[in-house]
Formats: structure tokens, sequence, C-alpha cells
């Protein structure tokens, strides 16, 4: 895309993202309710039909062929034959790979999609009776932990730091069950979680020590089928449930 047709295209997402006046906002409010209900309603019936399955967060960004997609793509085949089910947002990337993965694997390959300005787009993975799609990015995040067994999270950018975080405070804070939230990339992960060992808790003391026990690092797709197993046994508590 040339510099001129990426500035063109900025401006016309600016103007469709320009703030409206207060009262076309209250009544535009009012109105939204019906839409995030039929959202919430239509998420609880297609998702409650879907048996036990795990999350893959990652970057939409992340190109087929390269070391994270291939390994995403691996870990949601052996997450598929150990008898999971794979729910992914629906788009590119680390997205495509988890829905790839499960594909191949013979399991079910869910996607959430979202419509977003610049990358998202629904995978061909995906089966065909489960491709939801989502206006309202909160009710997304409730369909991702309401009927997930656990979260695997890859690399990615701000939205994989937001779903990692919500399902991490959401645990902490006792709204939802425990489940195994596991981070892929020792090199990638590793300086957060120093940071919030170091600067977090132990220089501010925002965070309790035990809170990091609600999440495992690893670096293979043998690693994470070993931490979604353990997990499970340790609580004496089937995927089922």
């Amino acid at each position: 895309m040339k510099k001129e047709e990426f500035l063109d295209e900025d401006d016309r997402i600016q103007d469709k993202l320009k703030q409206k006046p207060w009262n076309e906002i209250r009544t535009n409010d009012s109105w939204a309710i019906f839409k995030i209900m039929s959202e919430f309603v239509n998420g609880y019936e297609s998702m409650a039909r879907i048996g036990p399955c795990v999350s893959i967060f990652g970057s939409a960004r992340t190109k087929p062929d390269t070391k994270y997609y291939l390994l995403a793509e691996r870990i949601a085949y052996k997450i598929s034959k150990a008898g999971y089910g794979v729910i992914t947002g629906g788009g590119p990337g680390i997205m495509e790979a988890g829905n790839k993965g499960a594909h191949n694997g013979g399991g079910t390959s869910v996607g959430l999609n979202i419509e977003l300005p610049f990358e998202q787009h629904y995978n061909p993975y995906i089966d065909k009776d489960k491709n939801l799609n989502f206006d309202y990015f909160f009710v997304r995040k409730v369909m991702f932990v309401k009927y997930s067994q656990g979260f695997v999270v890859m690399p990615g950018g701000f939205g994989t730091l937001d779903e990692f975080f919500e399902a991490v405070t959401l645990i902490q804070t006792k709204k939802i069950g425990k489940f195994p939230i596991i981070l892929v990339g020792t090199s990638f992960w590793s300086g957060l979680l120093e940071w919030v060992k170091t600067v977090m808790i132990d220089g501010e003391g925002n965070a309790n020590t035990d809170d990091l026990n609600l999440i495992k690092l690893v670096d293979t797709e043998d690693e994470v089928v070993e931490a979604l197993d353990n997990f499970y046994k340790k609580y004496n508590l089937s995927p089922n449930f």
C-alpha cells in the first residue's frame, strides 16, 4: 500500500471513529442494549453445544511458516488429539494456526470472530457451524472465558495481553473458577513475568507472589498438553466439568 493510500484509509477510519454528539450517543447506547443481548444469547446457545475446549491466543500478524505459527499449529493438533476442542479469535496469524491444527487433528475448531479496521478476517479452518461473529469485544471475551477449560497464550500484541491479564484477574479475584493459563515462548514472556515479580510484586506490593502460580511458562507442544493434564489431575477435576 502506498503512503498516500494508507493516509486516505487512516482518514476514513478516523472519520468513522469521531466522537458523536451526546444526545446521539445516549440514543445509540439505549438501542445497543438489544444488539448486545442478541450477541450474548446467540453466543451462549452456540457455545453450549460445543464440548470442552482450550482457547489459543496470539498475534494476528504472525506469518505462516514462522516459528510461532508452526508451534501454535502443533499445539492445537496435540490438544485436539488429547480430546479438547480449540477456540481462537477466528482470524489470521496464530488464530489461523490454532484452527488449522485442530482441523488437521480431527478436533473441534471454533472461531469467535470480530470485525477490526486493519486485520481481521476469518480463516478457512473453522468448522462451518462454529464460526461466530461479534461486534463487541467484551461479549466475545465472555465467550472465551465461560466456555474454555484452559488458555494457551502465544506471543502477541495488546489484544493478546488484554486477554491474558483478563483471565488472570478473573481467577485471582475468584469471579471464575481456576483453569490453566499457559504462556508459550520463554524468550517472549520471561521479561514480562520478571517485571511482574520484581516491580509489581516485590517492588510495589501490588500483587501476591502466589498469583504467579496461576501461570505456567512452556516452550513445546508436549509441555502444553502436560500442563493441561497435570492441572486437572492436581485439582481432581475433569475438563468436562
